[in-house]
């Protein structure tokens, strides 16, 4: 019996890599993020150009739904500093360098939502701990939820400082703004 139990539950996990959504007991859905449908944008003051803006891959992530409601239980995504992009590759190079991401010791940023407050059917308030260059941070995202119950996308915006994740010790720091502003496109793959 044991043996065959142990089957069901390599069968299932396979079927939900494939798949990228799994029906849990209790009637809850746990959905991926489609990396190719989704990233995370960013804008930062900066003296000499005004703002820079770029984006940064949302690699994995998946989030768990309860029956009849795309308002998530539970968030959890993977970005990856390596993958940004900001239309200048020398300013690509040095935010993945050690002054900025550090993106070649900290290769994974990651967030998990801790809270998630309904507003209606269609909208969120979602805190969650944000880790980048390896600090944690507590951060709040204000989502719109798009897209129909087949095909949901979650837009989330908000801002962080990057100071409080340890990015200080850059020459340009005096130049460069502290708050950053973020939105996240995340669309989950079809049922």
């Amino acid at each position: 019996m044991q043996l065959r139990t142990g089957r069901i539950a390599f069968l299932a996990l396979a079927l939900w890599m494939l798949c990228g959504n799994l029906a849990l007991a209790d009637g809850k859905m746990v959905r991926s993020i489609d990396p190719t449908r989704s990233n995370a944008t960013f804008t930062v003051k900066h003296i000499f150009v005004s703002h820079v803006s770029g984006s940064i891959p949302i690699v994995a992530g998946r989030v768990v739904l309860s029956p009849n409601s795309l308002v998530p239980l539970q968030v959890r995504a993977t970005l990856d500093p390596n993958g940004v992009h900001t239309d200048s590759t020398d300013r690509d190079a040095a935010l993945r360098g050690p002054e900025f991401f550090d993106a070649q010791k900290f290769p994974t940023w990651t967030f998990a939502s801790t809270a998630i407050v309904a507003h209606g059917n269609a909208a969120f308030t979602m805190d969650g701990v944000l880790t980048i260059h390896g600090v944690p941070q507590h951060e709040r995202l204000n989502v719109t939820i798009g897209g129909d119950a087949a095909h949901p996308v979650y837009r989330a915006t908000g801002t962080i400082d990057r100071r409080a994740f340890g990015m200080t010790v850059t020459r340009l720091d005096p130049v460069i703004g502290g708050t950053v502003e973020v939105t996240i496109e995340a669309a989950i793959r079809g049922l």
